[in-house]
C-alpha cells in the first residue's frame, strides 16, 4: 500500500528512549483522529534496540550475582560466612548508583556493562579476608581475635590488589577517539566499585565475622550428602593433591619454566589464525537496502521492479516483518537529499526483522541471502544491504579504499577497474563506487552585458531563476499553534522542458520581464553529482562490507589488487575505513597495555618496597594472554576492541591471585618457614581463596560472554577474551609463581651467602692485600 515515511532525529545530547515514549505518545493521540482507511507503523526505533540491550543487560547482572553466591557457599559452606561476602555486592552497587546520580549519568548500556565485570570481582577481597578469618576460627581462635588477626595478616595483599586494578581501569579514562567515549564510564564505574568492596572487606566484613561467625567443628564422619562429608572431602582432596604437584614442580623446575615458555610461545601462535575486526557488530533486527537500477529509468519501471522485490522477501523470507519502499528523489532539495544519490532508478527499502530470539538465522545471513536474490535481476546495476545503521554498533565495519586524483574521468576509470576486481575477493560484499554516475543537468552562463543593459546582475538573476524553480517563503501561516511555510514557485508542467525554461521571466529593476533566454545560455551536459574532497583533495571511494572474513586478510587481498593495478600518473590509492581506524584502535590498545604495565609495577613495587616481587608477581600475565588467544580461536571469537580491552583488564585482575599468593609466602618465611616449606604451606593455605576469587569473576563474567540476547555480539568477546585468560593464568599463578619465586629467591640467597663468606675470608686475613 502506498504511503509517506517520517524520520525523526532526536536532538544531541537528547535520551533516546524519553524522546522515543513521548513520540509514541503524540503518535497514538494523531491515530485517534485519523480515518479508518489510515494508519500509522513505527518501522524502527533504535530505543527497541537500546532497551531490549538494557533488559538483557539487567538480566546479566542478576545472573551473574546468583552465580557468585553459589561460587562463595560452595566454597564456604556457612550462609553466614556467604552471607558476610555477598554484603559486599549491595555496598559496591549503591555507592555505583550514587555516582551515577551525582555525575548525572543514566543507567545505559555502558553502565550496566560495568557493573557486570565487577559484579565477580567486587567479592574478591572480602573472601580473600573471610576465607583467612574462618581458617583461625577453625583453628580454634574466638572470631574477635580471629577477625583481628586474619584481617592483618592479609590486609595489604588486599590493598595492593585493589591498587593493581584501579591502575589498570582508572587509564581507560583516559584514552582518546571512540575507544576512549566508550570506555571512560566504564573505567570510573569499576573503580568506584573496586574501591569501595575493598573498604567494605578490610571494614566490614571483619566486623561482621567477629559478630555472628561460629566455631563449627568438623565432622569427619559426615554423611555424603552434606557439605562436610562431599564438598569438603572433596576441597581436602584437591589440597592435598596442589601441595604433592606444587613440591613435585619445585624439584624440577628447569622443566616447569620451559615447559610455560613453549606452552606460551605457542600460544601466542594461534594470534596469526584468530580473525579480526574493528567493532562486533549487533543484530538489531533491521536491513537496508540501495538498489541503484539504470541512470535515467523511469519512476514507473522503479516501482514496479521496487513492487516485485518488495513480494519477494516477503514471501521468501519468514524472518521479515515490515519492508518499507521508496522510490525517485526528493525534488525539492530537500534534507534527505544531501546525505544519498538520488533520482528515479533508485530504489530504498528499509526492512525491520523479528526480534533475535524469535528466528534462527543472524541478521547477517539474511542480507547474504538476500544479495543472491537481487542478483538475478538483470535490470538492477549495483545494490547494497547495510546492517548497521542502528544504535547498536559503535563502530563500522565498512572497508574503504580511496583513490585521490584530480582528473575525474581518470580516478573514474581506476574506481571502475579496482571495484570490478574487489568484487572476486573473498568476504568482500556490497561493492560500491561512491561517486555516482553522471546525470544531465542543465548549466546556465549568464551574459553579463546583456544583463547589464537590463540592469541585473549575476546574482539577482540567479536568484529569480531558483525561486522560481525550486521555490520561495513567501509568507509563514500560523494556525492553532502551529507554523506553516508557503513556498511558491512554478508548477511542474511549467518547468519540466528546456524551452519552459528558456521563456521563465526574470523581473528588472525597470519593471520589464526579461526571458532567460535573452540573457543567458543554457547547455545541457553531463556530471558528478557531487565532487567529495578529503584533505582538500578530490577522492572517490570503493567501500565495501566484510562477510565472514578476517579485516587482515581481507587487507592482504586488496593491497594485493591495489599493487597489481597501473594507476595513472597523479593518483594514489590507500586502504582506509575500518582497517585503519582498526589499526589506530589496536595501537591505543598495545600503548594501553604497555602504560597498564608499568603502573600495575610501580603500585606493587612501592608496597612491596621490592624490585624482584612485582616482577615475579608479574609473570602471571603473559599467560593471561595465552588464555585470551585459546579462548577466542577455541570459541571462534574475533580479536577486536571490545576483546582487546578484556585483555589489558586482565591485567589487574590476574595479578590478584598471585600477589596474594606471593604475600602469604613473605608471611610464612618472616614467621621462620624454610622457603620450599613455606611455599607449600602458603600454596595450601592460599589455594581455595585462589579458586574462589578466580571462579567468581569467572562465573561473574559467564552470562556476559555466553552472548545471549539483544545486543549481546558486542560485549560477549570481551567476556570469553576474560574468562579464558582468567582460567589459564589462574592454574600457572598455582604453578609458575612459586616456582619462579623458589629461583629468584635461592639465587639472592646464594649470592648473600657468598658475600658473607668473602666477608668472613676478610675478617680471617684471607682477602687480598695491597
Amino acid at each position: 500500500s502506498l504511503g509517506m515515511g517520517l524520520y525523526v532525529q532526536k536532538q544531541s545530547g537528547a535520551n533516546t528512549v524519553k524522546v522515543t515514549r513521548d513520540i509514541e505518545k503524540t503518535i497514538a493521540q494523531v491515530a485517534k483522529d485519523l480515518p479508518p482507511d489510515v494508519k500509522i507503523e513505527k518501522l524502527f526505533a533504535s530505543a527497541s534496540f537500546i532497551k531490549d540491550s538494557i533488559k538483557n543487560l539487567s538480566e546479566t547482572l542478576l545472573f551473574a550475582a546468583i552465580f557468585v553466591v553459589l561460587v562463595v557457599l560452595f566454597f564456604l559452606g556457612r550462609w553466614r560466612a556467604t552471607f558476610i561476602v555477598i554484603l559486599t555486592i549491595p555496598v559496591s552497587l549503591v555507592v555505583a548508583f550514587i555516582y551515577l546520580f551525582v555525575s548525572d549519568a543514566s543507567i545505559n548500556i555502558i553502565s550496566l556493562v560495568s557493573l557486570s565485570i565487577a559484579i565477580g570481582m567486587v567479592v574478591d577481597d572480602a573472601i580473600v579476608v573471610l576465607e583467612n578469618i574462618t581458617k583461625h576460627i577453625e583453628r580454634g581462635s574466638r572470631p574477635r581475635e580471629a577477625a583481628i588477626y586474619a584481617t592483618n595478616e592479609v590486609w595489604l595483599a588486599v590493598i595492593v590488589t585493589t591498587m593493581t586494578v584501579v591502575a589498570v581501569f582508572f587509564p581507560l579514562t583516559f584514552v582518546k577517539g571512540l575507544t576512549g567515549v566508550l570506555f571512560k564510564q566504564l573505567g570510573l564505574s569499576v573503580t568506584i566499585v573496586i574501591i569501595t568492596s575493598t573498604l567494605a572487606a578490610i571494614s566490614l566484613t571483619p566486623t561482621l565475622s567477629a559478630m555472628v561467625m561460629k566455631y563449627r567443628p568438623v565432622k569427619k564422619d559426615a554423611p555424603f550428602w552434606t557439605w562436610d562429608g562431599s564438598v569438603r572431602r572433596w576441597l581436602d582432596w584437591f589440597d592435598n593433591f596442589y601441595e604433592s604437584t606444587l613440591k613435585w614442580a619445585l624439584r624440577h623446575k628447569t622443566f616447569v619454566m620451559i615447559t610455560s615458555l613453549l606452552v606460551f610461545a605457542l600460544s601466542m601462535m594461534l594470534f596469526s589464525r584468530i580473525s579480526t575486526e574493528f567493532f562486533p557488530e549487533a543484530d538489531e533486527a533491521r536491513l537496508s537496502t540501495t538498489i541503484e537500477l539504470r541512470t535515467g529509468t523511469r519512476v514507473e519501471n522503479s516501482i514496479s521492479l521496487a513492487a516485485e522485490i518488495d513480494s519477494l522477501f516477503r514471501a521468501k523470507y519468514p524472518e521479515v516483518k515490515i519492508v518499507s519502499t521508496s522510490t525517485g528523489s526528493d525534488d525539492q532539495g530537500g534534507w534527505a537529499s544531501m546525505f544519498s544519490a538520488g533520482g528515479t532508478h533508485v530504489i530504498r527499502q528499509s526492512i525491520s526483522l523479528i526480534p533475535v530470539d524469535e528466528r534462527k538465522r543472524t541478521c547477517w545471513d539474511i542480507a547474504e541471502e538476500m544479495r543472491q536474490d537481487l542478483a538475478k535481476f538483470p535490470e538492477i546495476i549495483n545494490y547494497t544491504i547495510s546492517t548497521n545503521e542502528g544504535m547498536g554498533s559503535f563502530g563500522s565495519n565498512t572497508v574503504d579504499v580511496e583513490i585521490y586524483g584530480y582528473d575525474i574521468s581518470a580516478t573514474n576509470i581506476l574506481a571502475k577497474e579496482l571495484a570490478d576486481r574487489i568484487k572476486n575477493v573473498k568476504g568482500a560484499k556490497d561493492v560500491k563506487i561512491s561517486r555516482s554516475k553522471s546525470k544531465p543537468e542543465l548549466q546556465i552562463v549568464f551574459d553579463r552585458e546583456k544583463l547589464s543593459a537590463s540592469g541585473l546582475n549575476t546574482s539577482m538573476a540567479a536568484a529569480a531563476v531558483k525561486n522560481r524553480i525550486d521555490g520561495l517563503i513567501a509568507t509563514r501561516l500560523r494556525q492553532t499553534g502551529n507554523e506553516y511555510e508557503i513556498i511558491v514557485r512554478f508548477r511542474k508542467d511549467s518547468r519540466n522542458t528546456l524551452t519552459k525554461i528558456e521563456n521563465i521571466g526574470i523581473p528588472t529593476p525597470s519593471g520589464q520581464l526579461v526571458r532567460l533566454a535573452e540573457v543567458a545560455q543554457i547547455k545541457e551536459y553531463w556530471a558528478p553529482p557531487s565532487i567529495e574532497r578529503k584533505r582538500k583533495e578530490r577522492v572517490v571511494r570503493i567501500s565495501l562490507t566484510p562477510y565472514k572474513r578476517s579485516l587482515t586478510d581481507l587487507q592482504a587481498d586488496l593491497q594485493t589488487i591495489i599493487d597489481s593495478t597501473p594507476k595513472p600518473a597523479g593518483v594514489m590509492v590507500q586502504i582506509s575505513g575500518a582497517i585503519q581506524e582498526q589499526m589506530e584502535a589496536f595501537m591505543d590498545l598495545a600503548l594501553l597495555i604497555v602504560v597498564s604495565l608499568i603502573l600495575v609495577y610501580l603500585v606493587m613495587a612501592s608496597q612491596f618496597e621490592s624490585l624482584k616481587m612485582p616482577f615475579i608477581i608479574m609473570f602471571s600475565i603473559p599467560f593471561a594472554f595465552s588464555g585470551v588467544a585459546i579462548a577466542l580461536y577455541l570459541t571462534g571469537t574475533s580479536l577486536s576492541v571490545i576483546s582487546g580491552i578484556g585483555a589489558v583488564l586482565l591485567i589487574g585482575i590476574v595479578v590478584k591471585n598471585a600477589i596474594v599468593l606471593v604475600d602469604f609466602i613473605n608471611l610464612m618465611r618472616g614467621r621462620g618457614l624454610d622457603l620450599y616449606e613455606a611455599i607449600a604451606v602458603s600454596g595450601r593455605s592460599r589455594l581455595r581463596p585462589v579458586l574462589m576469587t578466580s571462579a567468581t569473576t569467572i562465573l561473574g563474567m559467564f552470562p556476559l560472554a555466553l552472548g545471549i540476547g539483544a545486543g549481546s555480539e558486542l560485549w560477549s568477546p570481551m567476556g570469553v577474551a576474560v574468562i579464558g585468560g582468567l582460567i589459564f593464568s589462574t592454574f600457572v599463578t598455582l604453578v609458575l609463581v612459586p616456582v619462579v619465586y623458589a629461583v629468584f629467591v635461592k639465587r639472592t640467597e646464594r649470592r648473600m651467602k657468598a658475600r658473607a663468606y668473602e666477608g668472613l675470608d676478610f675478617l680471617n686475613g684471607n682477602g687480598n692485600k695491597e
